[in-house]
């Protein structure tokens, strides 16, 4: 059974997501950013539901620490602040969802089974990509590019991370703005589809020699075309 860990100092949120979530997941609860570390240090999780006021700091800021420790765990923000601001600092530290307080327990119940559904299949279906001169190792979320014959290890953020691998997915294929958007940022969050071209060309500038894998397709979007290793 997948577990769920819910880092929230409200003993009423943690009743209504106990309810909502039924014996679908194990749920476990702390109520401080400091107990989640250790908690999830010392114990298998699935996924986290974060609060982001929380007594002893915020949970932005453990968002951005786990993605940098625990690359592959989704986390969902649960929030009474619903403002745009607020969504684009969640979902820029890395965060998968961000669900507004008060919250709808089927609507809840079903983007987590939804998320833990996907990252299984996802996992089951993972593996690595060596291309010339890339290459992606998505099981430890990796990448490099060869330069003259030495492989050198780029450094990407999580959302960075998320663009390549949806590329990844997607070879030679061409891609829209909008598309992107909807599926790696989620079709509820209001940003302007030219702000991909802002997070990709980032991305291009860290590949370097491996840049040219990203074509831009003038009017719509881009297409991923790594060079088959020989």
């Amino acid at each position: 059974m997948e577990k769920v860990l819910l880092v929230e100092d409200s003993k009423e949120v943690f009743a209504q997501v106990k309810l909502a979530l039924g014996n679908e997941v194990s749920l476990d609860w702390v109520e401080t950013l400091s107990s989640a570390r250790d908690f999830v240090s010392e114990k298998e999780v699935h996924l986290i539901l974060l609060d982001v006021e929380l007594p002893d700091g915020n949970g932005v800021d453990l968002c951005n620490e786990f993605q940098s420790e625990y690359p592959q765990l989704p986390i969902f923000f649960l929030s009474a602040h619903s403002e745009l601001p607020e969504l684009i600092m969640g979902f820029s530290a890395g965060a998968d969802d961000y669900i507004a307080k008060p919250f709808s327990s089927l609507e809840l119940k079903a983007r987590v089974l939804a998320k833990l559904k996907k990252v299984k299949l996802l996992q089951e279906s993972q593996s690595n990509h060596e291309w010339k001169p890339l290459k992606v190792y998505r099981n430890r979320q990796e990448v490099f590019v060869d330069c003259d014959g030495v492989d050198k290890k780029v450094e990407l953020t999580a959302l960075e991370f998320k663009i390549l691998s949806y590329f990844c997915d997607h070879v030679g294929v061409v891609i829209p703005r909008d598309q992107m958007l909807n599926e790696i940022w989620g079709e509820n969050i209001h940003i302007y589809p030219r702000s991909v071209d802002t997070h990709v060309s980032k991305l291009r500038k860290k590949l370097g020699d491996a840049s040219s894998t990203i074509k831009s397709v003038h009017g719509v979007g881009y297409r991923f075309e790594p060079e088959a290793k020989q």
